[in-house]
């Protein structure tokens, strides 16, 4: 019997193993969208594991969304208004720094958690690939829902001074998405190369408060001379909160300038941050 002849018919009948080709990215310029949105089960796996473990074992939970920011309007107003009589365009001066409070707080948490959140996923990054963008993606939305606590809470406190919105409270979302937007194109620049520089988180709550205090979250961008109007749009935040209070309140209409320009500097920041980040994830793995 010819064995060889057998052994080579068999062979011919098993059907060819399934093969996996990875390759890298057509373009170095991709953001990996299609990527990302594949991977939306783990960003909802994620975001539900960060908002259990926040406010796991504390008293008073959700709670502490609305202390820091009531708090820091408390002091802000005592400071400002009552001792520095700094103007607050006509609005009652609690309503107007906690209408700006509440965007900042957005930003600067988002800034402070994903600057560590790809350090601190260290161990999830080394076992398996997935699209590591979700990571700080995940660290900035899931400070929306302390955002929405305290949207509550400037609700009754327009209703308690009587400050009611115009039209103008059609753009919210605008403004709310730009604030998100804002968070994220800084936080992607500051989780990447906190991956190599530690040091980088050490500095980002100094960064922070000096950031407020340039900021239109204690006083008007009125003050600002209009010589130096274009340059103070530069501040990404600048055109969020102008916006963001006007919306809501509607008493002063807000410097489009800086809107604008604000805007402008967000997106580039935006796209930048996107294409910086998945340039610079490949060696992740390796430098954690």
């Amino acid at each position: 019997m010819n064995y060889s002849s057998e052994a080579g018919s068999k062979q011919q009948l098993q059907p060819a193993m399934p093969s996996i080709m990875i390759e890298p990215a057509g373009s170095k310029f991709s953001l990996g969208l299609r990527e990302i949105w594949n991977s939306r089960e783990l960003f909802y796996f994620l975001a539900w594991r960060d908002m259990k473990t926040r406010y796991a074992q504390t008293a008073i939970g959700a709670g502490w969304a609305i202390m820091q920011p009531l708090l820091t309007t408390l002091v802000f107003t005592v400071v400002f208004s009552y001792w520095a009589k700094v103007p607050s365009d006509g609005l009652p001066y609690p309503i107007f720094a906690y209408a700006a409070i509440l965007p900042w707080t957005l930003f600067a948490r988002s800034l402070e958690r994903s600057t560590l959140s790809v350090v601190s996923e260290g161990g999830l990054i080394k076992k398996v690939y997935f699209p590591r963008l979700i990571i700080p993606v995940v660290s900035t939305f899931i400070n929306l829902v302390d955002f929405a606590v305290g949207f509550i809470i400037l609700g009754a406190m327009m209703l308690w001074y009587h400050v009611w919105p115009t039209w103008g409270i059609i753009t919210l979302p605008l403004f709310v998405g730009m604030a998100v937007a804002a968070s994220l194109s800084v936080s992607m620049w500051l989780s990447a190369l906190n991956v190599k520089y530690r040091d980088v988180a050490s500095v980002i709550p100094l960064v922070t408060q000096l950031w407020m205090f340039a900021s239109p979250v204690l006083y008007p961008s009125s003050m600002v001379p209009e010589r130096l109007r274009f340059l103070y749009g530069m501040n990404p935040m600048a055109g969020v909160i102008e916006g963001f209070r006007w919306a809501l309140l509607g008493k002063a209409h807000p410097d489009w300038k800086i809107v604008l320009v604000s805007s402008g500097v967000v997106l580039v920041l935006l796209l930048g941050g996107v294409i910086f980040f998945r340039r610079v994830e490949r060696t992740f793995a390796d430098v954690i």
